[in-house]
């Protein structure tokens, strides 16, 4: 494997956040922690796909979904790709990847998804918009850190939180879906989502190459 090349560094309110490209793949780090990559996203695929299968046939068609972040793009495209969903909207706090996507190399993978009338980026951090937005989704498809145990930045603690999770439930309609990507199962989390009283609390595995797999946590908004 070949050292990657840094394409693009930025300064932003949340520390750094660096682009590179490794061989013909594209890598995000944020403040020196790996992020994700163009390698495989299965794992991003399963999150949107597993929060769509979980809603009723009714709701196919014209469901909102909330994505967030932006990341690399798979689970926008994805998404995008699915007429199932009737809107879909992408919290990005970083300006950064935001500009990557329409303007950079990223735009390959995101591109049709971004220029599709279901459409819509919000450049806004998706603690605050999950906390103070008065919208409310069929499903909200969260991969901003690593995980619930391992988050990116200290501020996303929150979300994981008794009062963050009420807050995801708000912005829930009744039967709506929270789906939650992990690099690694959490029991603690599973047992914060049947307290803050969410129904149907599974995981999902994605099997990996080596190592403890990537993970899809899914609670239902009580209806």
């Amino acid at each position: 494997m070949t050292s990657p090349v840094t394409l693009d560094r930025r300064e932003g309110p949340y520390g750094e956040v660096v682009l590179r490209q490794r061989d013909t793949h594209y890598e995000i780090i944020a403040n020196g922690t790996f992020l994700m990559d163009t390698s495989d996203g299965r794992s991003e695929r399963l999150l949107v796909d597993a929060a769509l299968d979980a809603l009723p046939e009714s709701r196919h068609g014209r469901a909102a979904v909330l994505v967030g972040g932006l990341g690399v793009g798979f689970s926008l495209a994805h998404a995008a790709a699915d007429p199932r969903w009737g809107r879909i909207v992408v919290a990005e706090r970083e300006e950064a990847i935001i500009d990557w996507h329409r303007e950079g190399p990223l735009a390959a993978i995101s591109g049709p998804a971004l220029a599709d009338p279901r459409t819509v980026i919000l450049h806004t951090d998706l603690v605050t918009h999950v906390r103070t937005s008065p919208d409310t989704y069929d499903a909200l498809c969260l991969d901003i850190d690593n995980g619930p145990d391992w988050t990116v930045t200290e501020d996303n603690e929150s979300l994981y939180s008794a009062e963050g999770l009420a807050a995801c439930a708000a912005r829930l309609n009744p039967g709506g879906i929270l789906a939650v990507w992990s690099a690694r199962p959490s029991a603690d989390f599973e047992e914060s989502l049947r307290n803050a009283g969410f129904s149907g609390v599974r995981t999902e595995e994605v099997p990996v190459a080596r190592g403890v797999p990537d993970v899809v946590h899914l609670a239902v908004r009580p209806a």
